[in-house]
């Protein structure tokens, strides 16, 4: 077992998570937040099958949506009556990434921090 699906077991055991660090959305260059965006995406792939595989004991699972639209590139992690989105807005040449937590008041844009913080985000979810 990974040490990312033995912190999915102890958050179904109901130690709480930290929440995943987040920071004011700057605008930068299309393809830094492009590429961002991706890596971020994959990581939250690779860690969704992992943690499915602790859920699927519990009859459950955390599910991965892609969103497909003009200006944006976005997918939504939800878990239960939880979800996730992480989106990066595409405006001319410049780009903001948006995450929005769960059970977040509307606010200023956020976005993580790095991308080791969608480990955190992914606990979250579950918690």
């Amino acid at each position: 077992m990974t040490s990312f699906m033995a912190a999915v077991a102890e958050i179904l055991d109901r130690e709480p998570p930290a929440p995943p660090e987040t920071t004011s959305s700057e605008a930068c260059a299309v393809a830094a937040a492009a590429n961002a965006q991706v890596v971020i995406r994959s990581l939250a792939e690779q860690l969704v099958s992992e943690a499915n595989v602790v859920l699927h004991e519990n009859g459950s699972a955390i599910e991965l949506t892609d969103e497909v639209g003009p200006g944006a590139l976005t997918f939504t992690l939800a878990y239960r009556d939880r979800a996730a989105r992480v989106r990066t807005n595409i405006q001319g040449r410049t780009a903001t990434a948006q995450v929005t937590l769960p059970g977040a008041a509307d606010g200023p844009d956020r976005q993580l921090t790095s991308e080791d913080e969608v480990r955190a985000l992914v606990l979250t979810l579950l918690a």
